[in-house]
C-alpha cells in the first residue's frame, strides 16, 4: 500500500491524529512515546527481522549540534504514519559538539539533504559527525537510536560512500558487490539470497552491461568514472540502510556523469531512503534535485531549511541573486563575501539616497557572523530550537565521548575466507604484484645464476662463493620492498572496511599473511632458490639444498615481516621505502662481509644481532662451506697446516669469521630469524590495531 504522508510546516505543524495521544500539538512524536509505540516483529522470507506498524510512518532526522551553549545537538530520525512498511530508526545526538567547528539545529527529512560549502567549511567534519566515524577524542555528547544510545553495529545499519571510490580494480563490478553482501549480510542468510540481491542492486544501479567488467587500475582500462561510483553506492546500499553518507559524491566526474549519479541517488530518496551528502559547488540541473539545503562557513551553520526556500531566505536578509546565476555559486559567493548582486544593490541604494555605502557586517561585524547572527534570529532556527527543547525536555543525556566499537555480522572464519580470497584474487590479477613479481625474480635469477656459473672447487672458488651468497641475501631483503607500494595503497580499503564493519584487524592482518608473506613471497624464493644453486653449482646433496631453500624462505619471511612493520601506517611510499633502505644498509654493513664482526669495536658489534643479513648469511656459508676442500693437489698434512696462508676447507674459511659452523651454530641463525620474525610481525599488529582509523 503506498504511504499517505502528512504534510509538516515549520510555522505551524498541524496534528497527525486526534486519537494518537502520542503525538504532540507541533506534529512530531516523543522519542521517548514513540519507543513504545506497539510494533509486530516477524521473520520475512530473506530471514532478516523487520519492524512493522499499523500506522504509516514517515522518517525524520533531527539535529542539533551547538556553539558554546546549553542547548544539545541532536539527529533523530523520527518515523511518522507509515502503512504496511517497514519501520525506519529513530537516531538521535545529544549535546554534540567537536573541537575543530560548532553546528546549529536543524531537521533533515527523508529525501535528498546536501551539505554545501567552501573548501574548509567543515563539511566532511560535519558528514563524519553524524555519520559517527569522527574521532570520539574530539567529541562530546550521545548518539541515540530509536531513543537509547547508538548501538554498537551502528555501522553495519548504516552507509557510507567515500570521495575516493574504495573498490577492488582486480575484481569485476559483481565481484565487489558480492563481496560486500557476504561480509555485510547476515550469516543467517544463505548464499542464494545475497546473490539474488546483488543480482537486484545491480539492475537497480543501471550495472548490467558491466556487471561482469573489471573496475579497472592504473594499468589496467576498466568502467567509467560513473558506473565506478555507482559501484562505491552498491557497495554500501547491500545492506539497505536507512541512512546513506555520501562524502563529495560528484568529485572527479564530468557534469553528465555527475547528473546521472544525482539523479540515482535522487531515485533512492524517493524510495525513503535519508541520503545525505557534502558538495562543493553543483551545477543548476543538479542543485534542483535538492530537498533540503544545509549551508555552513568556519564549522558554522548559515541555513537550513528546504533548498526552494534558501533564494528567499536570503533575498530577505538583502542578498538578492541575479535572475540567471546559479544559485549554488551564488550562496558561495555570498559566505565568501563575493555577492555582486548584493554589492550592487547596496551600492544602488546608496547613490540614490546619497548616503554612505555600509555592508552587512561592517560595522565590526564580518561577513561570517553577520550570516550566522541572520540565521539564528530566523523563524528556522527558532522553531526548531523550540521543537528540540520539548523532545529534550524532562531528559538528560550524557556528554562523555564514546569510543568507536565495531560488531559484525560475520563471524571471524566466515570473515577471514572472503578476505584471503580476495586478497589472493588481486594479487593474482595484479601485474605489478603478480607478473612484474616473477619476471624480475627471474630475471635476477638468471643473471646471478649466469654471473656465478659453475663456482670451483679453488681458491676463487671461496670468494666466488661467499659473494654469491651476500648477493643473494642482500637481494632477498630488498625484493620485500615491492610489499610497501601494496600495504601503502591498501591503506584506504582497509580504513573504510573496518570501520563500515566488513571485517577485523585480526582477520585482515593475518589475510595479509597468508596472502602475501606465504603465498607471494614463497613461490617466487622457492624459484629463484632452484634456479642460482643449481647454476652457480652450490653443494649437491638432498640436504644441504633443502636446508639452503629453507634458509632462503626464513629471510623472505623475516625481511617481509620488517617492511610490513615499518610500513604499516605509513601513506607515503617514497618515504617508507627510504627507510626501509637505510635500515637494509645497516644490516649489510654488520651481515659479516664488509668488515670483519671479530674485530669491530665492542660498543658497535652488537649492532650485528639485529642484522637480518647477518643470520642469513651465517647460515648460508655453514650450510655450503661444511665439508668442502678447495686445495685437492695438496696432501692432507699441508691441509691441516694453516700457516701456509692457504684457506683449503670449509671449516678453515669458517673459523676465519668467526662462525661457529657447528649444527647448533646453524640452527641458531634460524632460531634467530624465526624470532624476528614473530617480533616484526607483532609490532605491525600493534601498529595496525592502534592506527588512526577516525578522521
Amino acid at each position: 500500500m503506498a504511504c499517505e504522508l502528512r504534510p509538516v510546516i515549520h510555522n505551524s505543524v498541524s496534528t497527525l491524529d486526534d486519537d494518537d495521544d502520542d503525538v504532540t500539538s507541533s506534529g512530531f512524536e516523543d522519542a521517548e512515546n514513540l519507543g513504545k509505540r506497539h510494533r509486530t516483529y516477524l521473520t520475512t522470507n530473506d530471514k532478516t527481522d523487520r519492524c512493522i506498524t499499523n500506522t504509516c510512518w514517515q522518517s525524520y532526522m533531527r539535529l542539533w549540534l551547538t556553539a558554546g551553549q546549553n542547548y544539545p545537538m541532536i539527529i533523530l530520525f523520527l518515523t511518522l504514519k507509515m502503512t504496511e512498511r517497514l519501520m525506519k530508526n529513530i537516531v538521535t545526538f545529544a549535546g554534540m559538539e567537536t573541537n575543530a567547528g560548532n553546528w546549529r539545529s536543524g531537521i533533515l527529512k527523508p529525501g535528498l539533504n546536501a551539505l554545501l560549502g567552501p573548501t574548509g567549511s567543515g563539511k566532511s567534519s560535519f558528514l563524519d559527525v553524524l555519520a559517527a566515524r569522527k574521532d570520539p577524542s574530539g567529541l562530546s555528547g550521545e548518539v541515540l537510536i530509536d531513543g537509547v544510545p547508538q548501538p554498537s553495529n551502528f555501522k553495519c545499519l548504516s552507509g557510507y560512500v567515500v570521495q575516493d571510490d574504495v573498490v577492488m580494480g582486480t575484481l569485476t563490478v559483481r565481484e565487489n558487490l558480492c563481496f560486500s553482501a557476504a561480509l555485510r549480510l547476515s550469516s543467517a542468510i544463505n548464499q542464494k539470497e545475497k546473490e539474488d540481491k546483488v543480482n537486484r542492486l545491480i539492475s537497480d544501479l543501471g550495472l548490467s552491461k558491466v556487471a561482469d567488467r573489471m573496475v579497472g587500475t592504473q594499468l589496467i582500462r576498466g568502467i567509467s568514472g560513473g558506473e565506478r561510483k555507482r559501484t562505491s553506492i552498491g557497495m554500501e546500499m547491500i545492506i539497505d540502510p536507512s541512512v546513506l553518507f555520501l562524502d563529495e559524491p560528484t568529485a572527479g566526474l564530468d557534469a553528465s556523469t555527475a547528473n546521472s549519479v544525482l539523479l540515482l541517488l535522487k531515485r533512492m530518496a524517493n524510495n525513503g531512503h535519508t541520503i545525505i551528502m557534502s558538495i562543493h559547488q553543483p551545477r543548476y540541473s543538479i542543485y534542483q534535485l535538492f530537498d533540503n539545503l544545509t549551508l555552513l562557513v568556519s564549522g558554522k551553520q548559515v541555513y537550513h531549511g528546504p533548498a526552494h526556500s534558501a533564494l528567499n531566505y536570503f533575498s530577505n536578509i538583502g542578498y538578492e541573486c541575479e535572475t540567471h546565476n546559479n544559485p549554488a555559486d551564488f550562496f558561495l559567493d555570498v559566505i565568501n563575501g563575493d555577492s555582486i548582486a548584493a554589492s550592487m544593490a547596496k551600492l544602488q541604494t546608496a547613490e540614490a539616497e546619497d548616503i554612505e555605502l555600509e555592508e552587512p557586517g561592517s560595522t565590526g561585524q564580518s561577513i561570517e557572523e553577520h550570516l550566522v547572527e541572520e540565521y539564528r534570529k530566523s523563524s528556522y532556527a527558532q522553531e526548531t530550537k523550540a521543537e528540540l527543547e520539548r523532545i529534550m525536555r524532562g531528559k538528560e543525556y550524557s556528554t562523555k565521548p564514546k569510543s568507536r566499537t565495531i560488531t559484525y555480522n560475520c563471524g571471524f572464519f566466515h570473515q577471514l575466507n572472503f578476505v584471503t580470497k580476495r586478497t589472493l584474487w588481486n594479487l593474482m590479477l595484479d601485474p605489478q604484484a603478480s607478473i612484474v613479481q616473477f619476471s624480475v625474480t627471474t630475471i635476477l635469477a638468471l643473471f646471478v645464476g649466469i654471473v656465478f656459473f659453475g663456482v670451483k672447487y679453488d681458491q676463487n672458488g671461496i670468494q666466488n662463493r661467499y659473494g654469491a651468497l651476500y648477493f643473494i641475501v642482500a637481494n632477498q631483503c630488498f625484493s620485500t620492498l615491492s610489499a610497501t607500494e601494496l600495504l601503502i595503497t591498501e591503506k584506504k580499503f582497509f580504513i573504510h572496511e573496518y570501520t563500515s564493519g566488513y571485517y577485523s584487524v585480526s582477520v585482515y592482518f593475518l589475510s595479509k599473511i597468508l596472502s602475501d608473506i606465504i603465498t607471494l613471497r614463497t613461490i617466487p624464493c622457492v624459484v629463484y632458490t632452484c634456479i642460482i644453486y643449481f647454476m652457480i653449482g652450490f653443494k649437491l646433496t638432498p640436504a644441504a639444498f633443502f636446508i639452503f631453500l629453507f634458509t632462503m624462505i626464513l629471510i623472505e619471511y623475516t625481511a617481509t615481516a620488517m617492511t610490513i612493520a615499518v610500513s604499516v601506517g605509513q601513506s607515503v611510499v617514497g618515504v617508507t621505502k627510504i627507510l626501509q633502505e637505510m635500515v637494509f644498509i645497516c644490516m649489510i654493513i654488520f651481515s659479516g662481509l664488509l668488515v670483519n664482526l671479530e674485530s669491530v669495536m665492542a660498543w658497535l658489534a652488537w649492532l650485528k644481532v639485529l642484522s637480518i643479513m647477518h643470520y642469513g648469511l651465517t647460515a648460508l656459508q655453514i650450510v655450503e662451506f661444511v665439508g668442502l676442500k678447495f686445495c685437492g693437489n695438496l696432501s692432507d698434512e699441508l691441509i691441516s697446516n694453516t700457516t701456509q696462508g692457504i684457506i683449503c676447507t670449509g671449516e678453515q674459511h669458517l673459523q676465519a669469521q668467526g662462525i661457529d659452523y657447528s649444527t647448533w651454530g646453524l640452527w641458531q641463525n634460524h632460531m634467530a630469524l624465526i624470532i624476528m620474525t614473530i617480533i616484526f610481525l607483532i609490532i605491525a599488529y600493534i601498529k595496525l590495531r592502534f592506527m588512526r582509523k577516525f578522521s
